[in-house]
């Protein structure tokens, strides 16, 4: 029969076990991370580079005062510093099939760029032929042009304007659509800090689409306001529920969330982070790109619209 020293022992050698477990499946997560820039600051890829593994996606947004080919400069110089340029592009933004198809000439050729993240953007109504990311992705356009993949919009904590059934009926048909042209497709979510949302859509991705990797989006660095700011325009309700309640807290709920991330993944034995939350989550996006979350500054540490979804899918 063990002792009670020997019980006690072995409880605390299982969690230990446990928890270096979760932190490297946390590690992983991070490892397999991407990082968002705006458009506006190509001088930022190279000190962004000396930070990051070499490969590593970083984001180019598309915000309403950029045409998309004002954000070329910005993905040759990630590029050129030895990273993986990946554009936004705006659906309801883009005036008509010219602009778009310049723009991924110069991209894919100038840039190498492979994939891009498309989201519909918060216009009230579209400037040219795409309503949403649904039709842009249609038009078959970027596989055209040499695009492998796609990246598409998530929200854990759903969105203040539209139905999850909405959403998920949006995201199922981009889904369609980028696998009969051959494109490869994959989710970045809106920002959260409640590992409880994020673990819930996670899981229910795990069965509606399990083939599809999951990118969850944290908030870079800044200060409570602006997330508070930010959170008010994206409605991430459970977000901005934290941020109002705990003020500078909520901000180190990000460590919390990628630690139960970690647990969650762990729990599911060997695979680390490909199998975490059942699901295909297999890294963090992280927005340091900063200034315009209310139509505000440019200056850097200031949180920006986060892959700015808006109002459409």
């Amino acid at each position: 029969m063990s002792s009670p020293e020997n019980v006690a022992s072995g409880n605390r050698s299982l969690d230990r076990l446990a928890a270096d477990s979760a932190a490297n499946v946390a590690a992983e997560l991070v490892s397999g991370g991407s990082l968002e820039m705006g458009a506006h600051r190509p001088q930022d890829a190279g000190e962004i580079a000396a930070l990051l593994p070499a490969g590593t996606p970083v984001y180019v947004n598309h915000l309403p005062r950029h045409r998309l080919l004002d954000t070329v400069p910005t993905l040759v110089a990630v590029r050129e510093a030895g990273l993986e340029p990946v554009p936004h592009i705006a659906a309801r933004r883009i005036r008509d099939r010219a602009e778009i198809q310049a723009f991924l000439a110069r991209a894919v050729g100038d840039a190498g760029v492979r994939k891009a993240l498309i989201i519909g953007g918060d216009e009230p109504e579209a400037a040219g032929p795409y309503a949403d990311g649904a039709a842009l992705i249609r038009d078959g356009l970027l596989a055209g042009a040499g695009l492998r993949e796609v990246g598409l919009p998530g929200y854990p904590e759903g969105h203040p304007r539209i139905a999850r059934a909405a959403l998920e009926r949006a995201f199922a048909a981009k889904l369609s659509l980028a696998t009969q042209q051959g494109l490869g497709a994959y989710i970045v979510t809106q920002f959260s800090f409640s590992p409880a949302r994020v673990i819930e859509y996670c899981s229910g991705l795990a069965r509606a689409a399990p083939s599809v990797p999951v990118y969850v989006g944290l908030a870079g660095p800044t200060d409570p306001i602006a997330l508070l700011r930010f959170a008010q325009r994206c409605g991430v309700s459970a977000s901005l529920r934290a941020l109002r309640a705990q003020g500078l807290d909520a901000v180190r709920r990000v460590e919390v969330l990628v630690h139960r991330l970690g647990h969650e993944g762990a729990a599911l034995g060997e695979g680390g982070a490909a199998q975490a939350i059942q699901a295909g989550l297999v890294g963090l996006d992280l927005d340091d790109d900063q200034g315009d979350a209310g139509g505000g500054g440019e200056g850097r540490f200031d949180v920006r619209d986060l892959h700015r979804v808006g109002g459409i899918v």
